[in-house]
């Protein structure tokens, strides 16, 4: 019996970078909510996103918020991680040398942008939702739970970052336009496995849904793990089963399915 769903938004339940959300997902959370199954939302997001998004049911989901960093429900937060001060500001300014990239930070609160984008501006406040402020200094913003990379196509554009970072802090792509850098141990899975062992639910009893290599994680702590049609390979790999694309619904299949 099915206890706990999660799944990815962007690319997973919408389009990349969409912030409207079909109302037969909304019914779909609501049904399962009342046959007493857990359901999370896991996504590179910021929870404000998330809520925003979800607001017809953000009584009802959990948050799994900036790649895990961030555990919350309806407001409240639950579990945060955050960066090393010294690392985190490393990492700034390496990503602020590389001219392909755009630095965006992330506090329990917000998101913070230092170069003034505005289409990139309105696009994360406007497309995701999301709660974002211009500073003149990333490096002055205080608990930071996660640092993303941005670029329209972050492919081979960032190698340097990886490389350099890749034993200190945990590094996804997220989609075709996002790295994002948490700390180690930080991860969708772990955040997930955290609810597992709060409810006492076991991976048989966890289904999942996912399409980049940041939601792999969530694919190991579950049995019933979805990519869904349009996911990236590594991700279609790492999942035991296949779900329609996210364009046809396919998380709403299969959960209807079980419902």
């Amino acid at each position: 019996m099915i206890k706990l769903i999660a799944s990815d938004v962007d690319g997973t339940l919408v389009g990349d970078g969409g912030g409207n959300l079909d109302k037969r997902i909304v019914n779909m959370i609501k049904a399962a909510h009342d046959k007493g199954i857990h359901f999370a939302i896991a996504s590179g997001r910021q929870w404000v996103s998330i809520e925003n998004v979800f607001e017809e049911v953000k009584d009802k989901i959990f948050y799994i918020s900036d790649n895990g960093a961030y555990i919350g429900i309806n407001g409240r937060s639950l579990f945060i991680n955050k960066m090393d001060e010294h690392t985190a500001k490393d990492l700034i300014l390496d990503i602020r040398k590389n001219k392909d990239l755009i630095a965006i930070v992330a506090d329990e609160s917000s998101y913070y942008i230092e170069e003034n984008k505005e289409d990139l501006i309105n696009w994360i406040r406007d497309g995701y939702k999301s709660r974002i402020k211009l500073v003149d200094d990333l490096s002055n913003v205080k608990d930071i739970i996660k640092i993303s990379a941005y670029s329209e196509n972050i492919y081979g554009k960032a190698d340097d970052i990886i490389e350099k970072y890749s034993d200190k802090l945990l590094l996804n792509y997220a989609g075709k336009m996002w790295l994002d850098c948490t700390t180690k141990g930080v991860s969708k899975g772990n955040a997930l496995k955290k609810l597992q062992e709060a409810f006492d639910i076991t991976e048989h009893e966890t289904m999942v849904f996912g399409d980049q290599d940041n939601d792999v994680e969530m694919f190991k702590v579950a049995y019933y793990s979805f990519a869904v049609k349009n996911a990236a390979p590594v991700a279609k790999e790492a999942a035991r089963f296949m779900a329609d694309s996210n364009e046809n619904l396919g998380v709403l299949k299969i959960v209807n399915y079980l419902l």
